[in-house]
């Protein structure tokens, strides 16, 4: 992927952005994110964390659920996210 250069202008703007303290810019029309938003939001090649294959032994009930509740995902995909919940919620 080629990436063009600014022009000029939008370049400056964004330059003298960058050297505006944080309270000096302006977030009227901005809203507040959650950690928890964060879980669901999806940026395809923005980041992706390396995952590493682990054997795990879970009660079939819980395995059973995560199947039935995983809207849309994999349930594998699920129990990562309510693991990642987890930790941000206990890290605070």
């Amino acid at each position: 992927m080629s990436k063009k250069p600014l022009e000029a202008a939008l370049q400056d703007q964004l330059n003298k952005l960058a050297s505006l303290p944080d309270d000096q810019i302006d977030t009227v029309d901005t809203h507040e994110t959650s950690p928890e938003a964060w879980l669901h939001a999806r940026r395809p090649g923005l980041y992706k964390p390396v995952k590493k294959p682990v054997t795990l032994r879970l009660d079939a009930d819980v395995v059973a659920w995560f199947k039935d509740h995983a809207e849309g995902r994999g349930y594998q995909t699920e129990i990562n996210r309510v693991l990642r919940l987890y930790i941000t919620e206990t890290r605070a």
